[in-house]
């Protein structure tokens, strides 16, 4: 069986049915949180995969990792879905579905910038400005951070697209531009 469908599949009737209780901006932090979440503690997926751990321990993790509260009835409703179905070991994917399937919904780009230095608050913003007119009017979930690596330069991320404006990227060309003749 395709364990990538199973998430995607509870990850679309979730925001189906978010959305039409008007709760589909809240869930979708939820779901940040939680993927977050597994990236942080590594340790928490073999728990959530683990038989021998209570389906309500399980459950409590989740809560409280999203920081969930008795208000989120879509999300506490989803996990007692997922809870019946024997699925919470399935969560950071569904997680992971869903951000997809929001961010889709909603033309929502993962914008990473990777520069050689720590840009100056000017050149942040003039580079925002471009990725921005880039999108066609979606809008961004902008991170940055800083690789030594790169030598000088930047590296753009705009969800599979990349743009390696970095000096070690032209190094690499030019040396395999040598290499070829």
């Amino acid at each position: 069986m395709n364990e990538g469908l199973i998430p995607r599949r509870y990850a679309k009737a979730l925001y189906e049915f978010a959305s039409e209780k008007g709760d589909s901006k809240s869930v979708y932090g939820l779901m940040q949180s939680l993927a977050s979440a597994f990236v942080a503690e590594s340790s928490l997926q073999s728990v959530m995969s683990n038989p021998f751990i209570a389906a309500a321990d399980k459950v409590k993790l989740l809560v409280t990792a999203t920081g969930a509260e008795k208000g989120d009835k879509v999300f506490n409703d989803f996990i007692s879905l997922l809870t019946a179905n024997k699925r919470l070991d399935m969560s950071r994917e569904i997680a992971l579905a869903y951000l997809d399937i929001y961010r889709k919904a909603n033309n929502i780009y993962l914008v990473e910038v990777v520069t050689a230095s720590e840009l100056s608050n000017e050149d942040e913003m003039r580079l925002k400005s471009l990725i921005q007119k880039h999108l066609n009017g979606g809008t961004m979930e902008y991170s940055s951070r800083v690789d030594n690596e790169l030598i000088g330069g930047f590296v753009v991320n705009i969800g599979s697209e990349r743009l390696d404006a970095s000096i070690s990227n032209e190094l690499k060309q030019l040396r395999l531009n040598l290499l070829s003749k």
